[in-house]
């Protein structure tokens, strides 16, 4: 309210009461202008009216909420339903103009203010969680494969001769199809298996990259957040590689974000080599619906030349949900979320140690991953080892991957890959993998453990098993046959110590 209308409320009610509304008022409208002022993650986390009071100014400047507003043309952001005027905040004309998703949109302050806002926000998360030297970015409102995608078409125009994406396999057929849908030709580097882990293969890299030529080269493409056995990319290494050929590197950093050895990573090869862009996913790594991205990179002049080539304007959906639940979280809570993951990422690989211990089973090591494990899993004679993923799904169990050895061969937009999941054509055992993302809780991984236990002693009581424990000779030399399973289940009935399954 402005001093004339308070005065009139004055009439009303006695002043006093006036005055302490409007000093309440005069505070939530500095903080607001602090926080336009630095376009920074607030300390503290706002309450949900204040960003609620926020949005709905900011909505009042978009021309679809203008009183008396006449629109003639074929957008004007008009809404049927009022359910989904209010899950928007009746901001209904997206984000950017046509030729850039970046640019001010005449008819929509409101929601452009959002979409500038949003993307500072997101730049100071990104320096958070510790990739200081990052310079742009912008929220895009496509899941990571396509916002991948975008990306290599942006190199693609600077590169109009080049065709290739070097590309350390990732078992991940979002990554192919981004490859394939730009119109690339994804060149495969397969990984090197050191001990249990699956590692990035530089030397075989570099000599694709001389084979091939630099400048038929599109970029490398390499990954951070992956499932086990595989490793994030030896980056410093590929960026060293990249600078050296003069290539682009994009790196897939589609859940590393909540990973500070991630982002140390990408920091580093940033400092060392050649860093062009990271991609990271909005749902991933921040608790929002699915379908956002942001990318990021060290080039401003690079960030905005992807950002313009992003055909038309886009949903200011994503955007608004990373805006509401930035705010919400302020720098303390997400602080607080990063730390709460480490806490549960080792709590997870507590578990799964014990876990391994009491069904005779192994946890393969690997070392370099900050965010998954993997357990080798017993090869089923008689069945596939798929069943027990099936039975943890059914159970209400989500997440965990179960990856049988197989000599399979996968047809991925015309890419062909043996054994497919695994990352790698031999790997020496079938598996199951676990991560500690963001969000995950102490309840979570307790009753995750409690109902694999009974999915897995139903599996060995149903096929004839035996249990992986050395990777010598691709893990032949040393099994033990699943009799002594089936002895102690015998035990069990017999003691009336078997669980219901």
């Amino acid at each position: 309210m402005n001093a004339e209308s308070l005065s009139l409320c004055e009439k009303l009610v006695p002043a006093s009461y006036v005055q302490q509304g409007a000093q309440a008022r005069r505070m939530l409208e500095n903080k607001i202008r602090i926080f336009i002022q630095h376009r920074k993650l607030p300390d503290t986390g706002w309450a949900d009216h204040e960003i609620e009071i926020l949005l709905q100014e900011l909505s009042t400047m978009d021309s679809n909420n203008f009183p008396g507003n006449c629109g003639v043309g074929e957008r004007e952001g008009r809404l049927y339903s009022s359910l989904v005027a209010r899950r928007h905040f009746r901001l209904a004309h997206g984000i950017g103009r046509s030729g850039d998703i970046t640019a001010v949109q005449p008819k929509a302050a409101g929601s452009s203010l959002v979409m500038k806002l949003t993307n500072s926000l997101a730049l100071d998360v990104i320096k958070i969680s510790g990739v200081q030297s990052v310079a742009s970015c912008f929220v895009v409102p496509m899941a990571t494969g396509m916002s991948l995608m975008l990306c290599m078409l942006a190199f693609r125009a600077k590169r109009p001769n080049a065709k290739y994406v070097i590309w350390p396999r990732i078992d991940q057929k979002s990554c192919i199809k981004s490859m394939i849908t730009a119109g690339l030709e994804p060149v495969v580097i397969e990984n090197k298996l050191e001990g249990d882990e699956l590692r990035t293969d530089e030397v075989a890299m570099e000599t694709k990259i001389q084979e091939l030529g630099p400048e038929n080269i599109v970029c490398v493409m390499t990954t951070t957040s992956c499932f086990a056995p595989r490793a994030p990319d030896r980056l410093e290494e590929v960026a060293v590689l990249c600078k050296k050929f003069t290539i682009p590197h994009l790196i897939n950093n589609a859940y590393g974000l909540q990973s500070s050895k991630c982002t140390h990573l990408i920091q580093q090869a940033a400092r060392t080599g050649r860093v062009d862009v990271f991609v990271q996913s909005l749902d991933k790594n921040f608790l929002v619906p699915v379908g956002g991205c942001i990318v990021a990179g060290f080039d401003p002049n690079l960030i905005q030349d992807i950002s313009k080539s992003y055909p038309g304007r886009a949903s200011a959906g994503p955007s608004l949900d990373l805006f509401i639940t930035l705010l919400s979280m302020g720098s303390a809570g997400y602080r607080q979320l990063l730390q709460e993951r480490k806490q549960m990422y080792t709590y997870l690989g507590e578990q799964l140690r014990l876990c391994a211990d009491r069904n005779d089973l192994r946890v393969l090591d690997i070392k370099h991953n900050p965010i998954s494990y993997a357990i080798g899993l017993p090869e089923a004679t008689d069945g596939k080892v798929t069943e027990l993923g099936g039975m943890l799904f059914t159970r209400f169990v989500s997440g965990a991957r179960v990856i049988e050895k197989s000599d399979k061969v996968t047809t991925v937009s015309g890419q062909s890959f043996t054994n497919f999941g695994a990352h790698h054509d031999n790997f020496p055992c079938s598996n199951m993998t676990v991560a500690a993302a963001v969000g995950i809780t102490m309840t979570d991984i307790d009753t995750f453990f409690t109902r694999f236990d009974q999915c897995l002693k139903h599996f060995r009581k149903t096929h004839k098993t035996s249990v992986i424990v050395s990777q010598e000779n691709n893990g032949a030399n040393e099994t033990r046959l699943n009799e002594q399973f089936q002895e102690k289940s015998a035990l069990d009935s017999k003691t009336g110590k078997g669980e219901s399954t």
